[in-house]
């Protein structure tokens, strides 16, 4: 089996999206896609292009990223939740999922996409 390689990011901050961005690339990941919103990430994972995904919990508009991450388990697709705090509450089905906490490092990222097998 392969390691997962195209990484969908959904958060809804342009600059942490970017700095995200960057860090995949740094990891030799490739972003298959970049969503503000559960319907953009949700027609991004229609695409078929996914190999795992950073979900940030709360988007803007008071969105959250549980059906985003329906969807990812739905297909098989491994993802770890980005939180600021404790989201367990707003995890629903997936509180036992990896967490990738905020501020962002390299290294968390790292460990967050080893944990995914990613």
């Amino acid at each position: 089996m392969t390691s997962p390689k195209r990484i969908l990011v959904v958060e809804d901050e342009p600059l942490i999206a970017m700095m995200l961005e960057d860090f995949l690339e740094i990891l030799d990941k490739d972003v298959a896609g970049t969503a503000d919103s559960v319907a953009s990430a949700l027609a991004l994972i229609q695409t078929g292009n996914v190999d795992a995904a950073i979900l940030d919990v709360n988007l803007r508009g008071g969105e959250k990223s549980a059906p985003v991450a329906d969807a990812l388990a739905a297909r098989g697709i491994p993802f770890v939740f980005a939180t600021g705090g404790s989201a367990d509450s707003e995890l629903g089905l997936h509180s036992d999922r990896p967490r990738l906490q905020k501020p962002f490092t390299m290294d968390g990222v790292a460990q967050a996409l080893d944990a995914l097998g990613a």
